[in-house]
């Protein structure tokens, strides 16, 4: 506010600069969607390495092909993950303690549904007399173990232990054990409350429950609209539901649909029909239908050790170890390299189910398919660079992968990042602000080699001025901004020329 003077002195005032920052937004947060163990069902679950992943959602589960891809995911490079869980059918394992007066019992379930809340075990106690956990009138301490079933030790059978001290059956009070549960606990929440204190128990068992079945369409689709929820992604993978399933064609054609609403790109795994170069450069079984600027198609499958079979090695799908490349390629060079070449090696791959020749991937390469190919002393590799609609054919200004994620990152970045501009006056100091704040962040672009050409005149330009936004555009609240850039595009083919010299 300005210096309002009401004494002889001096006076001093902030002036804002004016000036807004745009920061880039991450560019390789990956959506996926798919069953697992445990986890919410209400909102994508953040996982921030496998670790986080395997305490959150349970880890690799042999009736689900999604920890493994997540798996490889983070082996390869990626940082952070997005898991939406699909379950159908799966039940709630439940326990109940007796009241000290009788009557509704303190009711607890698993905070999700599946079999591993049949491990939980719950134990209400005082404290002890006269120290200083012991609990006041009306008040109780409440622990809530997971074990391992298969360990006949309890104490050395715990997986995760909660203690909950102080708690109160008067939801007044601040400690009250539904509310307390509710925020603090990742294993149980509560579902009746008593009158009185619960009785003192030790290890009170759970109820068995069921993970339910594979999961229909209509359970993928709810979880894909789930991410409506997440701050933003950039990336999703559909792994096959099982090892003998494909991801159904109808739940990819709504991810690629959502995908290209939301600015992010479909990584599509090959469906076990693909048995050869020949039916993935057709996109044979309907897989046609699936392109759009946002997808991305790869051939064929990884070969790689299965952790649950005595590391036997098998066929996986490859979308989430090529996420993982995107993430490190992202990480290493910028959004604007292809994620392909010599140091696109897939970690953790041992092979690959077809080995191309370099003639069979150039034919699903002018398709729009991208192949995964066997390096001498590198190993399996990605050797394709482009989207869905990068086949020759369709001649299309979105036929790379770089060049797509690059505009991606840009759209959403200033989507972000011009929000403040909303309600602002509609005049020449608005669209000069907008032109510094937007210029800014294509400079920082250039500078880190994003663009084509030697200067900025060359590489970008933003406009926002009266030829943009006319009176009749100003009349109606809208301010038009015009940005554009020259994207790198990857070198594909290395044509060496050589001649020979006559004479001497």
């Amino acid at each position: 506010m300005p210096v309002q003077p009401t004494y002889p002195g001096v006076y001093i005032e902030e002036l804002p600069s004016g000036v807004r920052t745009i920061t880039g937004v991450a560019t390789s947060v990956t959506a996926f969607i798919g069953r697992t163990r445990r986890g919410s069902v209400d909102v994508p679950i953040r996982c921030l390495g496998l670790a986080d992943f395997e305490r959150k959602c349970g880890g690799l589960w042999a009736e689900s092909e999604l920890g493994h891809s997540v798996r490889h995911f983070f082996g390869n490079g990626g940082s952070e993950a997005l898991i939406c869980r699909v379950e159908t059918g799966a039940t709630t394992s439940t326990a109940a303690i007796a009241a000290s007066g009788g009557g509704t019992a303190l009711g607890l379930s698993a905070a999700n549904p599946g079999s591993w809340g049949g491990g939980l075990r719950a134990s209400v106690s005082q404290g002890t007399p006269g120290s200083v956990d012991e609990a006041s009138v009306g008040e109780f301490h409440l622990t809530i173990e997971e074990i391992d079933p298969s360990v006949l030790d309890p104490d050395a059978a715990t997986i995760a232990r909660e203690v909950f001290q102080h708690l109160s059956l008067d939801p007044e009070h601040g400690r009250y054990v539904a509310r307390v549960l509710e925020s603090e606990s990742t294993l149980a929440r509560v579902t009746s409350v008593p009158a009185t204190v619960p009785v003192v128990t030790v290890r009170t068992p759970f109820s068995d429950a069921s993970d339910g079945g594979v999961g229909d369409d209509a359970s993928y689709d709810a979880a894909i609209q789930r991410l409506e929820l997440a701050d933003g992604f950039n990336m999703m993978v559909i792994p096959p539901p099982s090892r003998t399933s494909d991801a159904s064609l109808s739940v990819l054609g709504t991810a690629a649909a959502f995908c290209l609403a939301k600015r992010a790109m479909l990584l599509v795994d090959p469906p076990s029909q693909w048995g050869d170069h020949e039916a993935a450069a057709s996109l044979s079984g309907g897989y046609a239908s699936l392109r759009t600027p946002n997808t991305a198609f790869f051939f064929p499958r990884l070969v790689a050790s299965d952790p649950l079979q005595e590391g036997r090695a098998r066929a996986l799908a490859p979308s989430g170890a090529i996420a993982g490349i995107y993430a490190r390629t992202d990480a290493n060079r910028g959004v604007w390299k292809a994620p392909a070449g010599l140091d696109a090696t897939l970690a953790g791959a041992q092979g690959l189910t077809t080995l191309l020749s370099q003639a069979e991937s150039g034919v699903i390469n002018a398709q729009g398919v991208n192949a995964l190919m066997m390096i001498p002393a590198a190993g399996p590799a990605v050797w394709g660079a482009r989207t869905g609609r990068g086949a020759d054919v369709l001649a299309s200004e979105w036929k790379y992968v770089p060049v797509r994620r690059l505009a991606l990152h840009i759209e959403e970045t200033l989507h972000r990042g011009t929000r403040w501009a909303v309600f602002e006056p509609n005049d020449e100091r608005l669209w000069a602000s907008l032109r510094q704040s937007i210029g800014t962040f294509m400079q920082q672009l250039f500078r880190q080699q994003a663009f084509q050409g030697s200067s900025p005149r060359e590489a970008y330009f933003v406009a926002c001025d009266a030829s943009t936004t006319t009176p009749t555009d100003v009349l109606s609240g809208t301010v038009n901004i015009v940005v554009g850039f020259a994207p790198l595009k990857p070198a594909e083919f290395v044509v060496l020329k050589f001649q020979q010299l006559a004479g001497q």
